[in-house]
């Protein structure tokens, strides 16, 4: 085991500051029948701030302060040597990468969608079982654009240096300012600045990336070509459940018809088409749900009992039960109670997905079954394709899903809910040329596809701006790519994006 891949035995022999740890190697894949070489570096890089001496330091070590070492893995085209460098650099794109929880590493987006290798596991109904396998990643968009993959501080193997209290990475602003000036050392570090940028988030990644537009184009000046946006939450207020918002409710209504849809848990003249009747049940939720809710308790009983049936009718649940609710399903009571007749809950992540309880007469499932599907998969492979492809070595557990960022700090909106979309708002008012793509899963019921299209709504974009964002939709969940026509789609929808915002 060398030197460079252990980064804690460096640490003592030069009894110094943290250092770097980084390692390349050489590939190649076929995407859309096309050859494509690659260097991978991965690895930590040290994040360092400022010190008080700043300017005055005699050198750079007494200059910077390490916070902490970011672990992230490269992906980067072979350049055809025909091109001069500077014109690589120019004119090919280069696309930063990370997945939301908060506390999630990037893993998902790493060998999920966007890199050469990807997970092979099965989707909802047709799991395959342990051991797993990566197998290569036709749909990759290495073809596109350059991939960093970042994991934040307690993700992955990203972690506060010696000294350093992680906790203080742990919230809203920190997270962004962390993840923001990784990507302006990286950019530098690897002369990136002329290169079209991107970021690319998924689920609490895409609230990181709407924060992030601001934070880089303000602080660092770096104006980027595009953001995807994949199962979109920048609103907080659309997806958190509490007495007093009735917003979720109103939001969730589709997405409850779409998982209901699936399961077959409609009346027949629902179940003929799903498009179709995904537009009834928003037509329902604006036009009658939300004015009634609104009402409160002034409705009168023959308004109630009109939207309970119309309630039933939508989400797949008893009228008694919708009653019981107070007329809001709250979304984890619905995926308990949906199939409760058959003794299975429904996932979160991917309402596709159904699990087991002990206890088919709770309130609450005992786990996400979607979840529970992927984390195998997706853990195994990981450990193995850094070993044994990669030949990075690193003993400390790789935070999949770290706990240890909790509880996440939102200090910076005490008292109100978190709103990202302002922030992009802002953004692309200030750089009229950057675009958004968003991509929606019609059973994703973390992020639904409704409340990201109110979000973006209410976002009050000037009306000469509001064709740079393009929303897409895919007949599956929160991380479409597990299904296959979904993730082809995807790619294919992710490209032409690219190459449509380039400016080139």
């Amino acid at each position: 085991m060398t030197d460079e891949t252990k980064p804690e035995e460096k640490k003592e022999k030069n009894g110094k500051e943290p250092q770097d740890n980084l390692v390349s190697t050489q590939h190649s894949v076929t995407i859309g029948g096309k050859e494509i070489k690659y260097t991978v570096t991965t690895g930590t890089m040290v994040l360092k701030e400022e010190s008080e001496k700043g300017g005055d330091a005699k050198n750079e070590n007494e200059g910077y302060k390490p916070k902490a070492e970011i672990f992230f893995t490269a992906y980067t085209l072979e350049r055809d040597e025909s091109i001069p460098g500077a014109e690589h650099r120019r004119t090919r794109p280069l696309t930063f990468a990370f997945n939301g929880g908060p506390g999630s590493s990037s893993v998902w987006l790493h060998l999920g969608v966007l890199g050469p290798r990807r997970v092979e596991m099965g989707d909802a109904g047709e799991l395959l079982p342990p051991p797993y396998r990566l197998i290569d990643n036709d749909y990759s968009l290495l073809d596109s654009t350059d991939l960093v993959f970042i994991d934040p501080v307690t993700t992955g193997y990203s972690r506060a240096v010696e000294g350093e209290n992680p906790k203080q990475f742990h919230n809203f602003k920190k997270d962004i300012a962390s993840v923001g000036d990784f990507i302006r050392l990286y950019t530098t570090r690897y002369n990136r600045w002329v290169s079209p940028k991107y970021l690319a988030g998924e689920s609490y990644g895409t609230t990181r990336s709407a924060g992030l537009s601001g934070y880089l184009q303000e602080r660092h000046g770096m104006y980027l070509n595009g953001i995807l946006l994949i199962s979109s939450v920048l609103n907080f207020q659309t997806i958190l459940f509490r007495p007093g918002n009735d917003l979720p409710y109103i939001v969730y209504i589709p997405s409850y018809a779409a998982s209901a849809w699936y399961h077959n848990r409609l009346d027949t003249d629902l179940q003929k088409d799903l498009h179709a009747t995904l537009k009834q049940a928003e037509d329902f939720a604006i036009n009658e749900y939300a004015p009634a809710l609104l009402k409160g308790d002034a409705m009168s009983a023959e308004e109630r009992a009109n939207i309970a049936t119309k309630l039933a009718r939508y989400t797949g649940l008893s009228t008694d039960y919708i009653e019981q609710t107070n007329l809001r399903p709250e979304i984890i009571r619905f995926t308990k109670e949906l199939q409760r007749d058959a003794r299975r809950t429904t996932g979160r992540l991917d309402s596709r997905f159904t699990g087991i309880d002990r206890d088919s007469a709770g309130e609450y499932w005992e786990h996400d079954p979607s979840m529970s599907a992927i984390m195998g998969p997706y853990t195994a492979t990981f450990y193995d394709y850094m070993r044994t492809e990669l030949n990075y070595e690193n003993d400390l557990p790789y935070e999949i899903l770290s706990r240890r960022v909790h509880p996440w700090g939102y200090q910076n909106v005490e008292n109100e809910y978190l709103n990202v979309a302002e922030t992009l708002r802002k953004a692309m008012s200030m750089n009229t040329f950057l675009k958004v793509f968003i991509a929606n899963g019609y059973y994703d019921l973390a992020t639904p596809y409704f409340a990201t299209q109110y979000t973006f709504n209410q976002m009050e974009l000037d009306e000469s701006l509001r064709d740079n964002y393009t929303m897409t939709f895919y007949e599956a969940g929160h991380m479409m790519y597990v299904h296959i026509p979904s993730l082809a789609q995807l790619k294919d929808d992710m490209a032409k994006f690219i190459e449509s915002s380039t400016n080139l």
